[in-house]
């Protein structure tokens, strides 16, 4: 899992960026290729900003968040993006193989 942090105007600490990245490890057990993740933390007082983009498959998924403190924008933004890829995850599989009266003979 590639993961790119960055601010807007905003000075990224060593501790933002680890806690980011360790709160975003926990996308990558949703896939077995790898993804790229590029999160960008902002101040927009009074409140933090974090916005997200997922790059799944040739796929752009983007989510943000907003909180009174940055860690709270991030765990928000975090739970966000995991619910995008497991909808995300759903989606790609086909539906169409399921149980069927028609396939199983009991149609008739």
């Amino acid at each position: 899992m590639q993961i790119e942090v960055y601010g807007q105007h905003m000075e990224i600490t060593d501790a933002l960026r680890s806690y980011t990245e360790e709160k975003m490890q926990r996308l990558d057990r949703h896939f077995e290729h790898p993804i790229e993740l590029r999160v960008q933390l902002s101040v927009d007082k009074p409140k933090f900003c974090a916005e997200g983009n997922v790059l799944v498959a040739g796929r752009d998924l983007y989510a943000d968040a907003t909180a009174d403190t940055m860690y709270a924008a991030i765990d928000l933004l975090t739970d966000k993006l995991d619910r995008l890829l497991v909808k995300h995850k759903e989606k790609m599989v086909n539906h169409h193989r399921g149980e069927n009266p028609v396939r199983d003979g009991t149609f008739g």
